[in-house]
């Protein structure tokens, strides 16, 4: 299964990699409406994570207190150093290594698949894919890597966190390798020198928002509101982390979610809560229609920030004035559609009558960006690279023998039930006619 994802984990065929509860009970004032939900969307049988903006060192720990924040306004436009297509005539052979014939992992292999060749498309001169179609099992992954790494210059993979522990424990990484997943137990053991880790996690962008909001809060104290489900423990308790590094203060409180609705009890009592001794901020460890039900059951006074979970994608609803404020962060693939860097690529094929998930979307972009580093780090052996990419700023180095990747993704927040950069772009001057 691969780590860290932002839809539940307990789903077949997740894509997932690891808080204490405090709540108090008050005397409920008058019970508070709860907005009718939206449909919910279909079932999601795999889950995509969000990326990883924090680098480790090969134990496993940050290598330094973040510190980095997320990207605002139009990030896009900072000069990326991208080397150019050799002129040696040369040609860069590039395996990717994928589990097409996973039953669960299939469908997001393949997108992922389609991504890497989107890009691969735009900058083929001086390079050659070979697409590497791998099934579940560990001694599958292990011989085909082997494989690739006697016949591709760069192997790109593999996808499940099962499969990256086992090249990651392996001896075989002996070329650069891209794993587009973080292995298990990252903290017991030193990784090989020239695996790239790349992969999503909604942990790690858990932390850049407890980061962002002790920069824009200093000194606040923080709420983390969760609904228990195993994906949004991991989120609560990546941000509480990375916020008591930051020196704040933090307390938790765990609400009751039956069928998606949070329970209206709960919510008055938190009300009443809020009232009696407001926080500095909430951070909701929530899906966006629980994070609209939140908002109608408060209010928006307090500042409320959250993950990409907060954003279901276009057409999914859950948006709305409800929201308005509301902070997050997201890939630029997401949230800055329109930008002429996102709109190079083509949109990602459609099922059917339906629309792709956001998690499978952030998937598709997370193909195109990872062909762009392999493409840098065949063409720019051992040196340190920055890309601006669609899954978020991107900046490879490579010290102490191990190789480090950093994501910084793009902040963002509703506004007038849209999400949109932030901060919100202002208006364009209108030029009124002269008076009469």
């Amino acid at each position: 299964m691969l780590s860290a994802c932002s839809t539940p984990c307990d789903a077949p065929g997740q894509l997932c990699a690891p808080i204490e509860s405090n709540t108090r009970a008050l005397p409920p004032p008058t019970p508070l409406p709860v907005p009718p939900k939206p449909q919910p969307p279909e079932p999601v049988t795999f889950a995509v994570a969000v990326p990883d903006i924090t680098a480790y060192d090969g134990n496993g720990a940050p290598l330094a207190p973040i510190t980095t924040k997320p990207a605002t306004g139009t990030p896009l436009d900072m000069p990326a150093a991208t080397a150019p297509a050799p002129a040696d005539g040369k040609v860069h052979h590039i395996g990717l290594l994928l589990p097409l014939r996973s039953a669960s992992l299939g469908p997001a292999a393949e997108l992922l698949r389609v991504g890497f060749m989107a890009a691969y498309e735009r900058d083929r001169s001086g390079f050659e894919v070979t697409v590497i179609d791998t099934g579940d099992g560990s001694s599958d992954v292990l011989n085909k890597f082997a494989q690739a790494q006697e016949e591709q210059d760069v192997v790109v993979g593999p996808l499940s966190r099962s499969a990256v522990t086992a090249v990651a424990n392996s001896d075989l990484v002996r070329k650069p390798t891209i794993a587009l997943n973080h292995p298990d137990n990252r903290g017991e053991a030193r990784l090989p020198a020239k695996l790239l880790v790349m992969g999503l996690s909604i942990e790690a962008e858990a932390r850049q928002v407890a980061a962002w909001a002790a920069s824009e809060q200093p000194g606040a104290s923080a709420l983390i509101l969760s609904a228990g489900s195993p994906s949004q423990r991991r989120i609560s308790a990546a941000f509480k982390q990375e916020w008591l590094r930051q020196g704040g203060k933090i307390e938790t409180m765990d609400l009751t979610a039956t069928n998606g609705y949070l329970n209206d009890a709960e919510l008055v009592q938190l009300r009443a809560r809020l009232a009696a001794t407001p926080p500095g901020l909430l951070f909701a460890a929530l899906d966006a229609d629980q994070a609209r039900q939140l908002r109608v059951a408060i209010g928006s006074d307090l500042p409320l920030y959250g993950t990409s979970s907060l954003n279901p994608g276009a057409g999914r609803g859950a948006s709305g004035p409800e929201l308005d404020g509301v902070r997050l962060l997201d890939l630029p693939w997401q949230v800055q559609r329109e930008h002429p860097q996102v709109m190079v690529y083509p949109q990602p094929p459609q099922p059917g009558d339906a629309r792709l998930t956001a998690d499978m979307e952030r998937l598709y972009a997370l193909g195109i960006d990872a062909f762009r580093v392999a493409r840098e780090v065949a063409l720019r052996p051992n040196a340190p690279f920055t890309l601006d990419g669609v899954t978020g700023r991107l900046a490879v180095r490579f010290e102490h023998d191990q190789s480090v990747f950093e994501r910084t993704e793009q902040a963002a927040s509703y506004q007038q039930g849209v999400l949109g950069t932030w901060p919100p772009a202002a208006p364009t001057p209108v030029a009124l006619p002269p008076a009469q």
